[in-house]
Parts: C-alpha cells; sequence; structure tokens
C-alpha cells in the first residue's frame, strides 16, 4: 500500500439529505446537499455538506481526507451520536457490519493482537461477553497458532459463538457513547 492509499480515509454515507436539513429555515436553492457519514478506519461519525449537484446515497462511500481527494464535498465536520438524523442511527449498524465483513482480516487480527490495557484489564475482556476465562481461551489458542478467521476463531475458543457480532457490538457502543473510558475501534478528536 502506498503512503497516498493508507491516509486516504473513506466514509459510508449513513443518510443522504439532497435538500439541507428540514430545520434549516433558508429557501431550499440556497441549502447545500448534506450527509452523515461514518468513517471506516477509525469510525468517526461525520457531517458532510456537498456541492449543489451532488447525487448520493445511503451506503456510498466518499473520500474524506485528504481534502484533495474530496469529490462533491465541500465540508466535513465531525458529529456525535446524537446529531445523527434517525435514518442515519438506524443504518449504522448496517454500515458497521459492512466494514468489518469488507475488512475481515483487520478485525480477525484484533483477536490475534490485542494487548493488555492495564495489569488487570485486557482489550479483549472489553467485548461484549468476554470475561477472564474467555479470555485467557483466546490468548492460549491464537499462542497456538493466528486465527485466520472469524470461523476458525468460532472454532478454536469454546464458549465465543459470534467473534465478528461481538466486536461489531463493541464497536456501535464506542461510535454511541460518549463518556467510555477505553476505547479501541472508534477515535474521536478531543
Amino acid at each position: 500500500m502506498s503512503e497516498s492509499e493508507s491516509e486516504r480515509e473513506t466514509a459510508v454515507l449513513l443518510d443522504f439529505l439532497p435538500h439541507g436539513r428540514a430545520e434549516d429555515d433558508r429557501p431550499q436553492y440556497q441549502k447545500p446537499p448534506l450527509a452523515y457519514a461514518l468513517t471506516e478506519a477509525e469510525f468517526r461519525l461525520l457531517e458532510l455538506t456537498f456541492d449543489q449537484d451532488a447525487d448520493s446515497g445511503i451506503g456510498d462511500r466518499v473520500a474524506v481526507d485528504p481534502p484533495e481527494e474530496r469529490e462533491g464535498v465541500e465540508e466535513v465536520r465531525e458529529i456525535e451520536y446524537e446529531d445523527l438524523s434517525g435514518t442515519a442511527q438506524s443504518e449504522l449498524e448496517h454500515a458497521v457490519k459492512d466494514i468489518v465483513e469488507n475488512d475481515r482480516q483487520r478485525f480477525v487480527d484484533f483477536y490475534n493482537d490485542a494487548q493488555p490495557i492495564t495489569l488487570r484489564l485486557h482489550q479483549l475482556n472489553l467485548l461484549p461477553g468476554i470475561g477472564k476465562k474467555l479470555r485467557n481461551n483466546v490468548l492460549e489458542e491464537r499462542k497456538r497458532q493466528p486465527f485466520e478467521s472469524f470461523d476458525d476463531i468460532e472454532e478454536r475458543v469454546a464458549g465465543l459463538h459470534d467473534p465478528k457480532g461481538v466486536l461489531v457490538e463493541r464497536i456501535l457502543e464506542e461510535v454511541r457513547e460518549d463518556d467510555l473510558k477505553y476505547r479501541t475501534f472508534a477515535h474521536r478528536d478531543e
């Protein structure tokens, strides 16, 4: 992967409002198209302002960084979960599932590479339903051989029935919640 590709950030559109926000009182022709999006690498929520002739839809992928890669996107602003439209909130889970599915190896590698956060807390313990016993089973199995797929994890770690779903659940929690002490997947500009 070239340096420019590694720094290129894309986002998945969660909602596209061709006539801007309903609560914007300006005449329709003055309101730019607007979209809510989720970045694929860092799971940041964005509000995108498009130029007037933009034509996009839910599920489309758009470049958001670096700025010279953007096509039709005039402004990018990071937002909170509460700022999303109802449609965007309902599309969020689908988008996260798609991102995990489309980049499986990255998320399988999380199980291979997760590290302790403190002496008493491990990154694996942040995943819903993973306590001390399951964490230790994952650590033992990955010592023997790195996991190759979600199916491989499920077969080799007794009690971990949906490793992909568990990751999706944690990512959604990190995207939705403001006051989490530890974040592994969803990053925010503080």
